[in-house]
């Protein structure tokens, strides 16, 4: 009987001791509560830390992969090249890297990772990343339709400071009006650059609107693009071309304007 009373008492004890002990998954709460104090004090490594105890303490948390993420993203400084600080910008993109094979769409992530290649003049793996993303069928159609709207940006970008730069854009003006021609640029290699980044500028723009058709970004871009192209045609003398990049310019600047206007008339 003494020994039944000991037990019992032993097995209340321990069931006592384990009730006033908080949970994995409410210690994870608290340790993400100490991260987001850190986090606002400024004490961004100290966050960190926090984050990633929580995440050890309950790795199906969902919210802890984005703490750590941003708190590790927090420590990278802008316009800083030292190695630390890049390897800082890398361990952030491994981070939200993380998040992203959990949760394919979460766009925060996905940005973050664009925002950061192009922070450490990684634009080689940025644009991969972006492709990937556009070329992943899982995702809905509207967000790989943004990724290929991203591209064509870059590309028409890469264009346009070519073809606007000066010598190259060249402003005449007779009897009070202005006339703009465009010539080869000087620098070797130059012209081709512009006419490879257009071309693929048009392509990311077609696949945009391949997938949403009513995109008036995609279709926007398709607009410039296409006259950047008529603008290299003239550069090389090619009228026929020239003529004819100016009516699809002409086209595709009217459906521009169309989508446009529809969109002004639904948000007045």
């Amino acid at each position: 009987m003494k020994l039944l009373t000991t037990m019992t008492l032993t097995i209340a004890l321990v069931t006592s001791l384990l009730a006033q002990t908080p949970s994995a998954e409410a210690q994870a709460k608290q340790a993400l509560n100490e991260a987001a104090r850190a986090y606002r004090e400024g004490n961004f490594a100290e966050a960190q830390a926090h984050s990633e105890r929580a995440l050890a303490l309950d790795p199906q948390n969902r919210a802890a992969p984005m703490y750590v993420a941003r708190t590790i993203h927090a420590q990278y400084k802008p316009g800083d090249f030292t190695p630390e600080n890049i390897a800082k910008a890398r361990q952030a993109i491994m981070a939200y890297q993380k998040i992203l094979e959990r949760y394919r769409g979460d766009d925060e992530a996905y940005k973050a990772i664009i925002f950061l290649y192009g922070a450490i003049k990684e634009d080689v793996l940025q644009r991969e990343w972006i492709l990937q993303r556009a070329g992943d069928v899982s995702l809905a159609n509207e967000k790989r339709a943004e990724a290929f709207v991203v591209l064509a940006s870059k590309d028409w970008d890469c264009s346009s400071r070519i073809t606007e730069q000066p010598g190259t854009k060249v402003t005449t003006v007779k009897r009070n009006k202005e006339y703009v021609t465009y010539h080869m640029p000087n620098e070797e290699g130059e012209f081709d650059k512009a006419q490879e980044c257009a071309n693929r500028g048009l392509e990311m723009a077609n696949l945009a609107i391949a997938l949403t058709p009513e995109n008036e970004s995609a279709w926007a871009y398709k607009t410039n693009i296409v006259l950047e192209l008529a603008k290299l045609a003239e550069m090389s003398g090619d009228v026929q071309s020239k003529n004819e990049l100016l009516r699809q310019y002409g086209e595709a600047l009217k459906e521009t304007t169309r989508l446009s206007n529809r969109a002004a008339q639904s948000n007045p």
